[in-house]
């Protein structure tokens, strides 16, 4: 078997690849590899998306923990940073999220924290693994059994804490949020009236079957005509489980994650926050932010695809502005992992403070064109390898020189081999982004 552990947590369809079994067994062997020893009761959180199949999960991962003689706080409905968040505040040993983020609703994911809300290293997660595949040891009995009990403080405490992220009164600014009917559906909204902002709340109506469905950070033209048709000065959109954040200007425009950290590391920059004078994107943010950081005297340091990378190099340099094209922007200062709720607010603080519109904010990046194919395979990796897919790429990259670039790889979360193009228009990254997932197709 493979590794359960993808880039972000375990996924796959749940009841079929994520079942109540995998889930209890789950709970059970991070229990005991995050569970501390030692006579005081240790606690865990778990907290989880509004899908259908997260109450299945959330009962079966509550129920390994327990097993183990660690207790819950049931956190229900909230954002994955929240989850985090709470980690941290409740003292817990480690936290669960239950989630498949923007992924369609019959898929489920579990996402496991360490002390802090940290996300897991490699060698904790192998650990965890190691234990699943042994089975059970002995376990409590009696009053050592672990107890639950629900967190009821717990959106409370999450809003006092991404209050913090606006320090400017968002007084007179209306937004749009598109909360794709998921964990953002109660707390987005909230969060920014707090903030003083009018909000005009779209997709916020989970039933646990329409999370992603039509809405959220992967459907931004639902958000556009939003914002068009109320006149509202910006629009932000969450996914599922609110650890991202896309927005839309006045105009309609979409400015995605890499314009948001552009605009994020020149407010950081102007307040002496930045530090290093560093910004850290994964390779697959667009040229374009990398020509607008330069011409600012600001430094991008380059990882992997996913923000689990992204907090390591953060974390690694002690930086302060990190994330992903998609909307995963990391502030250390804000959380321990991608908040789309804080980065809203940040982003609307920003045009308070400058009086700016989002369009003139996100001036600066100039997006070069960028053709994204997703190519479904029995087995990503080897597909991914296999050379004549490789001589393509090869090819490509010949042709393309220093007017672009090209990058193939497999997802961390799918059975899906991503072949990204840029150029310095798009014919030629469509052509040249068609050839290559063709030779991918073949191999299929």
């Amino acid at each position: 078997m493979g590794r359960l552990f993808g880039t972000d947590g375990v996924r796959g369809v749940a009841n079929t690849d994520l079942t109540a079994e995998l889930a209890l067994a789950l709970g059970s062997a991070a229990a005991r590899r995050l569970g501390s020893s030692g006579g005081q009761r240790r606690i865990a959180v778990v907290g989880r998306d509004p899908r259908a199949s997260g109450e299945m999960l959330e009962a079966a991962v509550i129920a390994g923990i327990a097993s183990e003689g660690v207790d819950v706080l049931r956190v229900g409905v909230l954002p994955t940073p929240a989850v985090a968040h709470l980690t941290g505040v409740y003292g817990a040993e480690f936290g669960v999220m239950i989630s498949a983020s923007h992924n369609p609703m019959p898929d489920n994911g579990i996402k496991i924290f360490g002390p802090g809300g940290h996300k897991l290293d490699d060698d904790a997660e192998d650990r965890i693994e190691e234990l699943l595949a042994a089975g059970p040891g002995a376990r409590p009995v009696g009053a050592a059994i672990g107890r639950v009990r629900d967190a009821v403080d717990a959106l409370e405490l999450y809003l006092g804490h991404v209050a913090t992220a606006a320090p400017t009164p968002l007084d007179g600014m209306t937004v749009v949020v598109d909360c794709a009917h998921g964990a953002a559906s109660a707390a987005a909204p909230l969060a920014y009236r707090a903030a003083g902002a009018t909000v005009i709340a779209i997709n916020a109506e989970p039933n646990g079957l329409n999370i992603n469905d039509g809405c959220g950070s992967t459907h931004m033209d639902v958000l556009q005509r939003a914002v068009l048709a109320n006149g509202a000065d910006l629009g932000l959109a969450h996914d599922g489980d609110a650890d991202r954040c896309l927005a839309v200007d006045a105009a309609g425009e979409v400015v995605d994650g890499d314009a948001i950290m552009v605009i994020l590391a020149l407010a950081m920059r102007d307040a002496g926050e930045l530090r290093s004078n560093t910004l850290v994107a994964t390779v697959m943010s667009n040229l374009g932010l990398h020509i607008a950081m330069r011409a600012e005297g600001i430094e991008v340091r380059t990882t992997a695809v996913g923000d689990r990378y992204v907090l390591e190099e953060l974390r690694a340099g002690g930086y302060s502005l990190g994330g992903e094209q998609s909307g995963h922007i990391v502030m250390p200062s804000l959380g321990t992992t991608g908040d789309g709720i804080a980065t809203g607010l940040r982003l609307m603080a920003r045009m308070a403070q400058t009086r700016s519109t989002l369009a003139e904010l996100a001036a600066p990046m100039h997006t070069l064109p960028q053709v994204l194919i997703n190519v479904q395979v029995a087995d990503k990796t080897t597909v991914a390898e296999a050379p004549s897919v490789q001589s393509a790429v090869a090819e490509a990259e010949a042709e393309l020189g220093d007017t672009g670039r090209i990058l193939l790889r497999p997802s961390g979360t799918e059975q899906v081999v991503r072949v990204m193009v840029e150029a310095a228009d798009e014919d030629t990254a469509r052509l040249l982004a068609s050839r290559v997932a063709d030779s991918v197709s073949e191999q299929r």
